[in-house]
C-alpha cells in the first residue's frame, strides 16, 4: 500500500496534511499536523489535549492570581484606611492643642482630650452643646460670624476667648476649617491654641509701656495721647483744657533720707490722694519722679479756674503723710497752661506747663503759676545758664572766696568759709544766688561741690606751707554730696591728695541730710574717724529733732542769718539764739553766729556768750589775696600785742 493510498482506513495520505484547530472558550490554541505514521495521530491528539489543558490551567491560575491580587488590594487598601483612620484618631486625640468637631448647627459633636484639660469641660459634657456655651458675650458673637463663615467653606484663623468651667477666661488663638463631603460643608472643625501666657505677657509688656509700674497711674506717653485726644475733642466742640504738671516740694530731701522704700511709699500715698479730684473727663498721669501731670475741662480760660483746680490739689496735701513712725508734711509747685489755639500740640502745651511749673518753683515752691509768653524767654536763659555753667566747670571759672570767722573775744581769726564764685567771662562775677539754686535743682551742685571741697583743701594747705593762720577751712555739703555713695572715700582721698590735715577741714551739712536719723549717724561717725570737722549749719531752720544732736558726732552749730537779722527787733527771735547758745553750751559744742550785718546783733550775740562771729559787719567774703593780706595782718598785730583792726 502506498503511502497516498489509505482512504479505506479513514485515514488521509502521509503527504495530505490536515490542520485542525482546538479552542477553548472560542480561543485558538494552535495548529495540529498529523502524519500517517502508526500512532502519530493519537501522539499529536495527545499533544493537543495537553496544549489545551495547559493553556486552560494557565489562563485559570492567571485569573485566580489576577482575583487573589483583587483581594489582597481590598484587603490592603482596608487595612491601610484602618491605619490611617487609626492614625487620624491618635492625631486628634494626642493633639497638644484643643481640636473639635461641630455640626452645622454649632453644636460640639466630638471633643479631644486636650480640650478636655483646657477648658474643663469632659466631652460628654459638651455634646449637643452649643458654642455660646464655652465663649463670653464679649466674644461668642465675633466667634458665631467666624464659624458663619467656615460654614461656607472658609478656613479663617482668629484670636478670641473663652471661659473656662471654673469660671476663668482662657485665651485662644482659634482656626476654624469646613468639613466637606462632596461639595457639602458636614461641619466645622476647631483647633485652639491656649495663648493666655503669651496675652498676659503681652498685656504685662503694654502695662509697662503706658503704665507706671510703681503707682498704676498711666505714663507720660499714655498722657500724651490722650492729650492730643482731647485737645482735638476740645477744639471741635469749642472746649476750654487746662494742663498741670504738679511737682512734690523737697521730695528728694525726703527720698534720700528715709529710703527709696519710704519715697515709693510717698508717691503712692500722693497718686492716691490726686485721684480723688479727677473727674470723668480729667486725666492723671504720672510723668516721671515726683513729678505728675493732670488735664480738666474748664469753663473758660481765665485764671480763676485754673486756681480753683490748684486749691484743690493744695487741700489734698494739707494732711501729713505717714511713713512708718513719721509724719511728714508736703507742699508742691504747681504749673499751668491752657488751650488757645487749635493747633497747639500736646508737646507745645505740656512744654508750657512744664515752664510755668519752673517759675513756680523759682519763686519759693508752694505755689502755681500760670503760663504767659514772658516765661519763654526765662527758660532760654535757664538754658543758656545751664550750658555755661557747664563750660565754667570744664574751663575753671569757678572760684572760692573766703568768709573769716573771728573770735570776738580773742580777736583772732579762727577759720574762713569758703564759698563757690563764678567768674563769667562777659558777665563778670555772678553773684551765688543767680546759680547755686540752679545747681541744686539740675543736680550741677555735685560736681560743683567736690571742685569747691578739693581746691579749699588744696588752697589752705597753701597757707600753711606759706607760713600763714593755720586755721580750719570749712565747705558746704549739699543734701545731693551728702547722700552721694562712698562719700567718706572721696573726701578721704582728697585729703590724702592735697596732704591737708583732717583737723583742719570742717564739713558743714544742713539740718535736712540729718533727716534719716541712721544713715547720718553711721556716716557722720565715718567721716569723724577721718579727723575732720562737722557743724550744723542753718541750725534751727531744718527739721531735726534737738533729741537727735546727742547722736551725731557735731563739733559746732551756726545759727542761721534768719534769726541773727531780727534779735534785737522780734523778741521770738531772741529768744531762739539765746537758747540754742545755751544748749551748745550745755553739749560742750561751739556755736557761731552768721549773717551779723551791725554793732547792735554784734553785742547782744556777745552779751549771751556767743563770741564765734561770721558776717558783713567783720568782713565780707574775700577773694584768696585779700585773705591772705588779712592773715598776715592779724599775725603781725597778734605779734606785736595789738588790737584788731576793724573789719567793715
Amino acid at each position: 500500500m502506498s503511502r497516498t493510498d489509505g482512504s479505506a482506513n479513514g485515514t488521509q495520505p502521509r503527504d495530505e496534511k490536515r490542520t485542525m484547530l482546538f479552542a477553548c472558550g472560542g480561543t485558538a490554541v494552535g495548529f495540529l499536523v498529523c502524519w500517517w505514521v502508526g500512532g502519530a495521530i493519537l501522539w499529536g491528539f495527545g499533544i493537543a489535549v495537553f496544549l489545551l489543558m495547559a493553556y486552560s490551567w494557565e489562563r485559570i491560575i492567571r485569573l485566580s492570581r489576577a482575583v487573589s491580587e483583587s483581594d489582597a488590594r481590598s484587603r490592603t487598601a482596608e487595612e491601610r484606611f484602618r491605619r490611617v483612620e487609626s492614625r487620624l484618631n491618635a492625631l486628634f486625640q494626642h493633639q497638644p492643642g484643643a481640636v473639635g468637631l461641630i455640626d452645622p448647627g454649632g453644636c460640639f459633636l466630638q471633643w479631644n482630650p486636650a480640650a478636655e484639660r483646657m477648658f474643663g469641660y469632659r466631652e460628654e459634657e459638651l455634646r449637643g452643646k452649643h458654642l455660646r456655651t464655652l465663649f463670653p458675650e464679649e466674644s461668642s458673637g465675633r466667634t458665631n460670624n467666624f464659624f458663619t463663615e467656615a460654614l461656607h467653606g472658609s478656613s479663617l484663623s482668629f484670636k478670641t476667648s473663652l471661659l473656662h468651667k471654673d469660671g476663668y477666661r482662657v485665651d485662644l488663638d482659634t482656626t476654624v476649617v469646613p468639613v466637606q463631603e462632596q461639595g457639602i460643608t458636614t461641619g466645622v472643625l476647631i483647633v485652639c491654641q491656649d495663648i493666655t501666657s503669651a496675652t498676659r505677657t503681652e498685656e504685662q509688656i503694654r502695662h509697662l509701656a503706658y503704665y507706671d509700674d510703681m503707682t498704676g497711674l498711666p505714663n507720660r506717653r499714655l498722657f500724651v495721647q490722650h492729650l492730643n485726644a482731647a485737645m482735638t475733642a476740645a477744639s471741635r466742640h469749642e472746649r476750654k483744657l487746662a494742663v498741670l504738671f504738679v511737682d512734690i516740694d523737697r521730695f528728694k530731701i525726703v527720698n534720700d533720707c528715709f529710703g527709696h522704700d519710704y519715697g515709693d511709699m510717698l508717691l503712692l500715698q500722693v497718686a492716691e490722694r490726686f485721684s480723688r479730684c479727677v473727674g470723668p473727663d480729667d486725666y492723671l498721669a504720672r510723668t516721671e519722679g515726683d513729678e505728675f501731670a493732670f488735664f480738666f475741662q474748664v469753663p473758660d480760660q481765665t485764671a480763676e479756674p485754673v486756681g480753683t483746680i490748684a486749691k484743690a490739689i493744695f487741700d489734698l496735701l494739707e494732711e501729713p503723710f505717714v511713713l512708718g513712725q513719721n509724719l511728714v508734711h508736703l507742699t508742691a509747685s504747681i504749673g499751668m497752661s491752657l488751650l488757645s489755639q487749635e493747633d497747639e500740640s500736646a508737646d507745645s502745651l505740656m512744654k508750657c506747663a512744664d515752664m510755668a511749673l519752673t517759675r513756680a518753683k523759682e519763686k519759693g515752691k508752694n505755689n502755681y503759676q500760670l503760663f504767659n509768653s514772658e516765661m519763654k524767654s526765662v527758660s532760654l536763659k535757664r538754658l543758656t545758664l545751664e550750658s555755661e555753667l557747664r563750660r565754667a566747670l570744664a574751663k575753671n571759672e569757678l572760684l572760692l572766696h573766703y568768709q573769716p570767722q573771728i573770735n570776738i573775744a580773742t580777736g583772732r581769726i579762727v577759720g574762713f568759709e569758703a564759698l563757690v564764685r563764678w567768674q563769667h567771662p562777659e558777665r563778670g562775677l555772678v553773684a551765688p544766688g543767680e546759680f547755686i539754686p540752679f545747681a541744686e535743682d539740675s543736680g550741677l551742685i555735685v560736681p560743683i561741690g567736690e571742685w569747691a571741697l578739693k581746691e579749699a583743701c588744696r588752697q589752705n594747705k597753701q597757707w600753711q606751707d606759706a607760713g600763714l593762720e593755720v586755721v580750719p577751712v570749712s565747705v558746704n555739703l549739699s543734701i545731693r554730696q551728702f547722700m552721694q555713695h562712698q562719700l567718706c572715700a572721696r573726701i578721704g582721698r582728697t585729703l590724702q591728695e592735697t596732704a591737708l590735715d583732717p583737723g583742719l577741714l570742717e564739713l558743714e551739712i544742713t539740718e535736712s541730710c540729718t533727716m534719716d536719723v541712721d544713715y547720718a549717724s553711721d556716716l557722720l561717725h565715718e567721716l569723724k574717724k577721718l579727723g575732720v570737722k562737722i557743724s550744723i549749719d542753718d541750725f534751727g531752720t531744718g527739721y531735726s529733732s534737738l533729741s537727735y544732736l546727742k547722736k551725731f558726732p557735731i563739733d559746732k552749730l551756726k545759727i542761721d542769718r534768719s534769726f541773727v537779722r531780727d534779735i534785737m527787733t522780734d523778741p521770738n527771735d531772741a529768744a531762739i539764739v539765746a537758747s540754742i547758745i545755751a544748749m551748745t553750751r550745755h553739749l560742750n559744742m561751739e556755736v557761731i553766729a552768721e549773717g551779723v550785718e551791725n554793732e547792735e546783733q554784734l553785742r547782744f550775740l556777745h552779751d549771751n556768750e556767743c563770741h564765734l562771729i561770721q558776717g558783713f559787719y567783720l568782713s565780707p567774703p574775700l577773694a584768696v589775696p585779700d585773705a591772705e593780706r588779712l592773715m598776715k595782718l592779724y599775725s603781725a598785730q597778734a605779734a606785736a600785742g595789738e588790737e584788731s583792726p576793724p573789719l567793715n
